[in-house]
């Protein structure tokens, strides 16, 4: 069988994308991580085929499903490619998808800690502290809170 090399499934994989080939474009993305799992474009072609998971653009997929596959492949770059710049990243809009889209406050709630565990100083562990706090609460509760002074 015909092998693609690393740049034609990325091209490919664009070119459908900006075509509407949504389905193609999945294909090619996941067909170049599985055959070139140590590329270096590896995490960041993740991070493309967990935005369209995370945008809903697979039409054949119901919201939570579609948004259940961007969780999971976001939390796969933090676990493949812990060294990659995207791993922090992946793991906080793993935790935040989980939280904010799917309800999974306990679920979130452990990416969110592993994510402060691992990066403390990060521009995100703000915002991570902040998920943390407000888990499970409306948007009036949390507003609330903030005008509500600590005691």
């Amino acid at each position: 069988m015909f092998k693609k090399s690393d740049e034609d499934y990325l091209k490919s994989a664009d070119d459908n994308l900006k075509n509407n080939k949504v389905l193609e474009a999945v294909s090619d993305y996941e067909n170049f991580v599985k055959e070139y799992p140590k590329d270096e474009k590896a995490p960041e072609t993740l991070i493309k085929l967990a935005s369209i998971y995370q945008n809903k653009m697979v039409k054949t997929l119901s919201a939570k499903v579609s948004l259940e596959k961007a969780a999971n492949i976001y939390r796969q770059v933090f676990e493949s490619y812990p060294n990659s710049k995207e791993a922090p990243t992946s793991l906080f809009m793993s935790a935040f998808i989980l939280a904010n889209e799917l309800q999974k406050y306990h679920a979130a709630e452990i990416a969110y800690q592993l994510f402060l565990q691992k990066y403390p100083n990060h521009e995100l562990a703000a915002s991570a502290r902040e998920e943390l706090n407000n888990l499970g609460l409306s948007p009036e509760q949390i507003l609330k809170n903030k005008n509500t002074p600590n005691t």
